[in-house]
């Protein structure tokens, strides 16, 4: 179960040092997330996961030929009421560059406005989580982050909140170091774990005169994968979430 542990604990809780900067952006992210609500916006989840072919075929392999080896990404969101009625990506790694990434992003606000109304859709900033723990000069000299970044980068896709606000949208970043507040974590961890324990229900061996093949199901075992994370586990993972937010606005404020 070792050659497990980094794929699911990719995205783990960042017990780093919350001063008094981190503590100041929790709090913006938070209010400017309460009053949306208030307005009667639905608060949307969005986010990506890696699975690594290492995952998908249960090989063991050295750390140093894991990079050789393809790597897909799946973007999705959730809400408390399950997951999005939108046709989530599934990109081959190499071929993320080539993607239109501002069109996967407009493509999921026109499903959001469709199925929801207005929504605050919440994801986490890539270069937050890679710049967390090393601030700029002047943010140390001022104490202070950017609360909301002009264009949020995920690996796959790149989210704009003019973008967001054109399709009656708003766009927020959670604050890197308080992880309890973004569910997504959750799912790609249930996502995760059924592949560990199901991929093998979707492989097929196909044996020849000279070779013996082996073929998995890649498309039906994500699909699976996705729907264990039912509407009813949402609302519980929803319902943590916001205690904590309960909790952060009461212990900062």
């Amino acid at each position: 179960m070792q050659r497990f542990v980094n794929p699911l604990l990719r995205h783990t809780i960042t017990r780093g040092c919350f001063d008094d900067a981190s503590k100041t952006q929790c709090l913006q992210y938070l209010r400017a997330l309460k009053a949306l609500q208030r307005d009667g916006f639905n608060t949307i989840f969005l986010g990506e996961t890696d699975i690594s072919e290492s995952l998908i075929t249960g090989e063991k392999i050295a750390e140093e030929g894991r990079l050789r080896w393809p790597v897909w990404t799946v973007v999705h969101a959730g809400s408390s009421q399950g997951w999005v009625p939108w046709n989530y990506k599934l990109l081959l790694r190499n071929e993320l560059f080539s993607q239109n990434q501002n069109g996967v992003f407009q493509e999921l606000c026109d499903s959001l406005t469709t199925c929801y109304g207005k929504c605050v859709i919440v994801t986490r900033d890539k270069r937050q989580l890679i710049a967390l723990g090393a601030k700029s000069n002047k943010e140390q000299e001022t104490g202070l982050l950017t609360s909301v970044p002009p264009v949020t980068y995920m690996s796959s896709i790149k989210c704009c909140p003019e973008t967001a606000r054109a399709n009656g949208h708003e766009l927020l970043s959670v604050p890197p170091s308080y992880t309890y507040l973004y569910p997504m974590d959750v799912a790609w961890s249930s996502l995760k774990w059924f592949i560990i324990n199901n991929r093998k229900d979707f492989a097929l061996r196909s044996v020849d005169y000279t070779h013996s093949y082996r073929c998995i199901l890649f498309s039906d075992l994500i699909i699976k994968g996705i729907e264990k994370m039912t509407p009813n586990k949402w609302k519980i993972v929803i319902n943590r979430v916001k205690k904590w937010e309960n909790y952060y606005l009461d212990s900062l404020s």
